[in-house]
């Protein structure tokens, strides 16, 4: 079982984490890497979630969060529904929005910006002088025309073939990327100098320069990075062998960090702690990583869940997905409505029905404050039996009195969400195609 504690105020849940290696380090000379280098590249830079530093109480936070999820959710279904040629949409679906920022520069002189950090899609954009529609954002809006390095790119390139919507203007190629909910970007896609710490810039990085950007979701950042496995993202430009994350608690007011290339995998990494599971591609979504989930445990019963619940089917439709831009984790209903039963069997606490958090399953907390037990919640992929830590996956607030499962339901894609991830180091290896989860007190890094 895992245990809730009272040693915090507003936070009942006690987390201990082992964090077994240590820091890794980073190369301080600075210098420009063209894309034939780019396996050399290692870099890490800060992340902050789009709360972070706002006086928001803890099921505050996970609510708004929910709030964004639920919307990218139902992204994520219309983008399944339009590859299974079951709905009719001008242009085709991309994730967006997510819930960290990272801060990075672009241009000769370098202007600084922040943007999501998506590891959902794939294009790297920004908002672009001239603006015809452009959302209000905290740094001045990027002008091509002070910058030495910017160029447009050709109808022929192979970014420019790599838009699923795009056309051929008279400056050059012209993309459209729309994110469901009447959210888009559209301008012309361009290449400009992209300097990450003070260390590393890289030349040559191709980009949206987006002249009219609508919708929700985007105006905590200027722009949004791609993640994704796509030729677009910044994954594939920068050719990197792979990247890591590592997220901290939603309630933390400490950072977390993004590790690229030779950074993800520096340090002794290769311990017993680490789980690793293979890394699966769905070729009608190709942008996002798919993992093999082949049942879930409460406590020490494995819920009978069918194999094909979480199967990926070859219309492209189902499957589970990782993703650093969802918060809670969303599974299939069927096997959601086992893992609430269980919990409710397993967990000796009075259910809350008021329906006041938004989310499905919550319990009472004793108005003693006495330590609490909670069942253990294991994800079963292949190869990898992920046994979560009682913080990421039980959400507590004594000032609401009530403990709550951070997990929903769906219909077709499985989602696993970064509150799951929390105070994990999240290590993608492309090279190999697997992905690996490691313990690690995330704000030490």
């Amino acid at each position: 079982m895992a245990s809730l504690s009272s040693l915090l105020s507003s936070v009942l849940l006690v987390l201990a984490i082992a964090a077994s290696l240590a820091s890794p380090s980073f190369s301080t000379s600075r210098r420009a890497l063209d894309h034939k280098g780019a396996k050399e590249i290692g870099f890490r830079v800060t992340l902050k979630h789009v709360d972070h530093g706002k006086n928001f109480t803890k099921f505050e936070r996970l609510q708004r969060a929910m709030k964004r999820g639920r919307s990218r959710l139902q992204r994520l279904n219309s983008m399944v529904l339009a590859a299974e040629g079951n709905a009719e949409v001008e242009s085709p679906i991309h994730a967006g929005n997510g819930e960290f920022l990272m801060q990075l520069s672009m241009g000769t002189p370098p202007d600084s910006f922040s943007a999501i950090v998506d590891t959902g899609s794939d294009l790297i954009w920004t908002q672009c002088k001239p603006c015809s529609k452009c959302f209000d954002q905290s740094t001045p809006i990027f002008d091509p025309k002070k910058s030495s390095t910017f160029s447009m790119l050709t109808c022929s390139s192979k970014l420019c073939e790599a838009l699923q919507t795009s056309s051929c203007g008279a400056s050059g190629c012209e993309y459209l990327y729309s994110y469901g909910d009447y959210s888009s970007t559209q301008g012309v896609l361009a290449s400009e100098t992209f300097t990450f710490t003070d260390s590393i810039s890289v030349p040559k990085i191709g980009f949206g320069c987006g002249e009219d950007n609508e919708g929700s979701g985007f105006d905590q950042g200027a722009g949004l990075v791609g993640l994704g496995r796509g030729p677009l993202s910044l994954v594939s430009q920068l050719g990197v062998a792979e990247f890591a994350y590592c997220l901290t608690s939603i309630d933390d007011s400490k950072t977390s960090k993004l590790m690229m290339g030779r950074e993800a995998t520096s340090g002794n990494l290769t311990t017993s702690a680490m789980k690793t599971t293979p890394l699966i591609k769905n070729p009608l979504q190709p942008s996002f990583y798919y993992l093999s989930l082949e049942g879930i445990s409460v406590g020490d019963t494995r819920l009978p869940i069918k194999k094909s619940t979480f199967a990926l089917l070859d219309d492209g439709s189902g499957g589970v997905i990782i993703d650093s831009g969802t918060t809670i984790t969303y599974i299939e209903e069927s096997a959601f409505d086992l893992v609430k039963k269980e919990f409710k069997s397993q967990t000796k606490l009075p259910v809350d029905d008021s329906g006041s958090t938004g989310l499905d399953l919550c319990f009472k907390l004793p108005s003693d404050e006495s330590e609490v037990e909670v069942p253990k919640l294991i994800f079963h992929f292949e190869g990898a039996d992920l046994d979560l830590p009682g913080d990421n996956y039980m959400i507590a607030d004594s000032t609401v009195g009530l403990v709550c499962l951070a997990m929903g339901s769906s219909n077709g894609m499985s989602i696993f969400g970064n509150v799951q991830q929390q105070n994990m180091m999240v290590i993608h290896d492309l090279e190999k195609e697997t992905l690996s989860f490691l313990p690690m007190e995330c704000d030490k890094l």
